[in-house]
């Protein structure tokens, strides 16, 4: 079948479903079933796993949805019956005309994705008016910034003069390893500073656990020259937002040093407010962090739409906090594309 929005796989999954893991996380549905698929049964270990992922168990939390979901859900119902029109033309077909199907569905589908994400934009508007959301959540590194230098490069530069002497390659490698495994320290990675996980992932990726090569390193990161903006536009756009009355916030999962980073690149001002997972206690995708930011900005879930460049965790994350969320490079690849997507007009 067609790839639908994910919002539309989210709302599918029903009370009846003829799988009981299914029922207790049937917010989560979209999250556990790879590759995404309208209907189907999950894993029998797939609510434990999904606990275990998260930090976050989804039969703790109310299942009942809004009322005003209905006309959501009836969107969904429509866009469904579209792509099983589409699904038993295909079964139908010889194997020769299957194949030929099978290239045009991937033309067709865009279409039917884009039609169904008009169809919810619609259906917002109709809610919240032309300003379709009260809220802009904003993923920190690799969506509002990123590093101006190669981390690999960085950590071989400065530790050249402390005996570090690995590769760049090697490096990098070493870095990705000691960053995906488990952090035995603690349930989460970033705690205050952040010092010793970051102490941990230094050492693991160069090898050298000389304190002063650490400190250098550490201090350099809490530079402006450490960083750069990824869109050279974003000042114009946050200004426009808050002017139009929508609130803004940074969630990341970063440590402290995130607030004084801010305001060396000179951005802290575009924001009414920051939450950082060292200072909530949680960390993306646990959908808390997301739900604080929403306390923070006096907003509730639903009227907020996070951006940022990871699907597990900025994306499926926000939706289980009940927010909207698009994916920066994929969804919106600019802040200006953001605020107009919003509704928000951005004039230089």
């Amino acid at each position: 079948t067609p790839r639908l929005p994910c919002f539309l796989l989210h709302l599918h999954t029903q009370k009846g479903s003829n799988s009981t893991n299914a029922t207790a996380c049937r917010r989560h549905h979209h999250r556990l079933v790879s590759p995404p698929r309208i209907s189907g049964t999950l894993p029998p270990d797939a609510a434990a796993r999904h606990i275990s992922w998260c930090g976050w168990d989804p039969t703790s939390a109310a299942t009942a949805e809004p009322a005003e979901m209905a006309a959501l859900r009836s969107a969904a119902a429509r866009a469904r019956s579209a792509a099983l029109v589409g699904g038993r033309r295909l079964g139908t077909s010889s194997t020769a005309e299957a194949a030929r199907e099978r290239g045009k569905e991937k033309e067709e589908g865009t279409g039917w994705e884009l039609s169904a994400a008009r169809e919810y934009y619609d259906y917002r508007k109709s809610i919240y008016g032309d300003v379709t959301h009260r809220a802009l959540l904003v993923d920190a590194v690799g969506t509002l910034l990123v590093p101006a230098q190669p981390t690999a490069q960085v950590y071989k530069s400065i530790g050249e003069k402390y005996g570090v002497k690995y590769s760049e390659d090697e490096i990098l490698r070493r870095y990705r390893r000691a960053y995906e495994q488990p952090w035995g320290g603690s349930r989460l990675r970033y705690v205050d500073d952040g010092r010793p996980f970051w102490q941990h992932i230094v050492t693991s990726s160069t090898g050298c656990s000389d304190s002063q090569y650490f400190e250098e390193l550490y201090q350099y990161f809490m530079t402006e020259k450490a960083w750069k903006l990824c869109d050279p536009d974003a000042e114009n756009v946050f200004k426009a937002l808050r002017k139009a009355g929508v609130k803004t916030a940074v969630v990341s999962n970063f440590d402290t040093r995130l607030r004084p980073l801010l305001q060396a690149l000179k951005c802290d001002h575009w924001f009414d407010a920051v939450a950082i997972s060292a200072e909530v206690a949680a960390e993306k995708p646990n959908p808390t962090i997301f739900l604080k930011a929403c306390e923070f900005l006096d907003v509730k879930p639903e009227e907020a739409v996070h951006v940022g460049d990871d699907r597990r965790n900025d994306i499926w994350g926000a939706r289980d906090a009940g927010c909207d969320a698009w994916l920066w490079g994929s969804d919106v690849h600019s802040f200006k594309e953001v605020a107009e997507r919003i509704g928000v007009e951005v004039t230089k």
